[in-house]
C-alpha cells in the first residue's frame, strides 16, 4: 500500500482522472498522485486486458502508461503534475490519432 512520508503540506493541484475531479500535491509525478489517491493500476494490457500499475517509478518498465491530455501512451512517473490537467486510464493499446 502507498503512503506518503509526513512532511509539511504541498499547494494541492486540481486535474481529472477519468472524467472526475480530483487533487494531487505540487511535486507530484501523474503516477505518484494517482498512487496517492488509491489508484494502483494505470492501464489494461492489449492482450488480455490485466490491469497494470507503476512499477519502477523512473521511466523504465512502461507499466505506468496512461492518456494525458488526450495523447495515449505517456508515462505518468515521468510526467510533472499541473492544475488542469485531464488524465485517463488507458485501456489496451494507444488508439489511432491518440
Amino acid at each position: 500500500m502507498f503512503r506518503r512520508l509526513p512532511e509539511p503540506p504541498a499547494r494541492r493541484i486540481d486535474f481529472t482522472l477519468d472524467g472526475m475531479a480530483v487533487e494531487g500535491a505540487e511535486g507530484d509525478s501523474v503516477a505518484a498522485a494517482l498512487l496517492a489517491l488509491g489508484r494502483t493500476a494505470c492501464r489494461e494490457t492489449a492482450v488480455s486486458g490485466a490491469p497494470r500499475g507503476p512499477y519502477c517509478m523512473m521511466g523504465v518498465c512502461f507499466d505506468c502508461l496512461v492518456v494525458i491530455d488526450g495523447v495515449g501512451n505517456r508515462q505518468g512517473c515521468m510526467v510533472p503534475l499541473r492544475d488542469g490537467m485531464a488524465v485517463e486510464t488507458q485501456h489496451g493499446r494507444r488508439e489511432v490519432g491518440r
